[in-house]
């Protein structure tokens, strides 16, 4: 831990240095950390999969869902296999693992990695969604694959994003986003996942400590959770940080709570 920390510290001198350095203004970052501002949207949420990591915060809106997408595969599978138990058919993509820790009837898995462009040992978004099917009905997706979040979702197409009703990623090394050949990549991002979806909730991964981005302390890691914009019929900020059935995804680190920044 002491080295991830030593290695923590330095990225963010690094990353203090590409501001100075580049055209890239302190305004851009904070319009683009603006694209994650958390609403209420009248849908109550709910924990799917057990408290810790591989656990998250689902808007209930989860009824008549056809299949459910979850690329990352570890030893703990408590999330899908709630999804599972309410009938819907997860697929699960891993090339670094063999198989699936737990069997399910209505769980099948490819040993692939999720990314931008499909070939070898990597599928993109598009290609597994079209692979599995189904073709009509809607879908969920919860991706958790190191870093590999922002090409997939580049690269994923608006017809393939808008068939998910709701969306849960855990972003990674996300205070990158203020080095200027990092940020188009992670704005382009942020405002694609904007014009389809709002999102629902934060939540840090208490993995690492936070760091000053654009004057607001955000963690590098951390879970958003998304729904379709045709599931909102009304939206104010979310005020509640955090909220009463987060809880810490490495259970004996200090935990700590999303800025301010997005409150009302």
């Amino acid at each position: 831990m002491k080295r991830r920390l030593r290695q923590f510290k330095s990225s963010a001198k690094a990353t203090a240095r590409f501001m100075r350095q580049s055209s890239l203004t302190r305004a851009q970052v904070r319009d683009a950390l603006r694209l994650l501002t958390p609403y209420d949207t009248g849908h109550p949420l709910v924990r799917i999969g057990d408290p810790g990591d591989g656990g998250y915060l689902l808007p209930d809106d989860l009824d008549g869902l056809v299949g459910s997408y979850s690329p990352g595969v570890s030893d703990v599978l408590t999330f899908d296999l709630d999804i599972m138990n309410r009938g819907v058919p997860t697929f699960m993509a891993d090339a670094s693992v063999d198989g699936l820790a737990q069997g399910h009837p209505l769980a099948h898995f490819d040993k692939l990695f999720l990314g931008g462009k499909t070939g070898g040992d990597v599928i993109s978004l598009d290609d597994w969604v079209a692979r599995h099917g189904p073709d009509t009905g809607d879908l969920l997706l919860q991706m958790d694959i190191e870093g590999a979040e922002y090409e997939t979702l580049h690269h994923a197409s608006d017809a393939t994003l808008e068939r998910f009703r709701v969306v849960v990623v855990e972003f990674h090394s996300f205070n990158r986003i203020t080095e200027p050949e990092i940020f188009p990549l992670y704005s382009e991002v942020l405002e694609k996942l904007h014009r389809h979806f709002a999102v629902v909730h934060l939540h840090p991964n208490n993995c690492l400590p936070p760091v000053n981005v654009a004057g607001i302390r955000l963690p590098p890691v951390f879970e958003a959770t998304f729904l379709r914009r045709d599931r909102v019929s009304d939206a104010t900020p979310r005020k509640n940080f955090p909220h009463e059935l987060d809880s810490r995804n490495v259970a004996d680190t200090k935990d700590f709570t999303m800025p301010r920044f997005w409150s009302g």
